[in-house]
């Protein structure tokens, strides 16, 4: 089968992520696989597991910018020209570039929701999910057939699959060396991997920390991210003298081996279609502190494979920190059984079949 993947660009992020997952697996079953997008940081590796990288400029987030409508005619030449089958759209902006697609060419276009969209005029009237639209949790699935009025036999829930390979618990040694890298020693560490911006909550994980400190005044706070919302997350940590504990990286080098050169990743968002960041943490033996709300509740069983908290509650949050900062025997043991969790419920594998499954339905 040959797939077209469409997306608006390839740096670090949950959907780069989610791709890389989709990718590997269909290449490694014999797919052929075409990736549009307008490149990044991540292309090499797509490149590297086999993907045809189709690179062009339509990073924009207007849907009636030129950019992408120009290139639809050479999209439309290599999709009968390579004889793809099926066209899936993993953004909003390519989610109308494949409905065109599909007028243009007679193939099938399908797109994975990957969180909540704000209901505007414009994606009521040209919704453009596709054929078939796939869900991450339950709560995306609601948000699709409740404020989009899709019609509930063309969602299908297909939750984010985890490869425990990629994604697992590091030697003491290497963990060590990750964190000399990132000018750490063997302070506690509460660490988060997110998109900077304001849904995150990571203004409310800052606000946690002096709260934390009062317990334990070694602790650091490592946030790991791009995104719009940076500069006036660095002004908080000022503001609130944390220059000393709060740590800022941009670039992510090994996903895995940063992920475990923390003693516990948090998550405070405010809205979450389903959390693959969290996925990956739990994937690497770590206790997970997240907010109670979207599909967060689906992925972490209170006191089993994680912790709730109630959204933006600096308090409660700082408080379900702390204990599990010193409670090294409970911490350990929910890392465990989320790491368990994750291959019973999230395989890479099943993830990957499920999909193409629905890619032969609509073809």
């Amino acid at each position: 089968m040959n797939v077209m993947l469409l997306t608006t660009h390839l740096n670090a992020g949950g959907i780069t992520s989610y791709l890389q997952t989709l990718c590997r697996g269909l290449t490694a079953d014999g797919h052929g696989v075409w990736l549009v997008s307008s490149g990044g940081e991540r292309a090499g590796d797509f490149q590297a597991m086999g993907c045809r990288l189709v690179t062009r400029d339509i990073k924009t987030k207007s849907e009636v910018s030129p950019k992408i409508y120009a290139v639809l005619g050479e999209l439309k030449d290599i999709i009968l020209r390579e004889k793809i089958e099926v066209l899936h759209a993993h953004t909003r902006i390519t989610q109308v570039m494949a409905a065109w697609l599909r007028r243009m060419s007679g193939r099938p276009n399908i797109a994975t929701c990957h969180g909540f969209f704000k209901t505007r005029w414009n994606r009521r009237l040209f919704p453009c999910w596709g054929i078939r639209t796939i869900a991450i949790s339950e709560p995306v699935v609601r948000h699709l057939t409740g404020d989009f009025r899709c019609p509930p036999e063309t969602v299908k829930l297909i939750p984010n699959g985890i490869d425990l390979e990629r994604f697992f618990v590091a030697a003491d040694e290497d963990r060590t060396a990750c964190r000399e890298r990132h000018g750490l020693g063997d302070e506690p560490v509460v660490g988060i991997i997110a998109r900077l911006s304001d849904v995150k909550g990571i203004d409310i994980l800052i606000e946690t920390i002096p709260r934390v400190k009062e317990r334990i005044p070694e602790v650091k706070l490592v946030i790991m991210g791009e995104g719009r919302e940076e500069q006036a997350l660095k002004d908080l940590v000022r503001q609130r003298h944390l220059e000393g504990t709060v740590r800022f990286f941009s670039g992510v080098d090994d996903m895995a081996l940063c992920l475990n050169m923390f003693d516990v990743f948090v998550m405070p968002s405010r809205q979450e279609g389903l959390g693959l960041s969290v996925l990956e943490a739990q994937a690497c033996g770590l206790c997970v502190v997240a907010s109670r709300v979207g599909g967060l509740v689906s992925i972490i069983e209170d006191g089993e494979t994680g912790f709730l908290v109630d959204p933006e509650d600096p308090a409660v949050l700082a408080a379900r920190i702390t204990a599990v900062l010193t409670d090294d025997f409970t911490r350990r043991k929910v890392g465990r059984q989320a790491r368990a969790r994750v291959g019973e419920h999230h395989a890479a594998s099943r993830m990957v079949a499920e999909t193409v499954k629905v890619y032969r339905e609509v073809i």
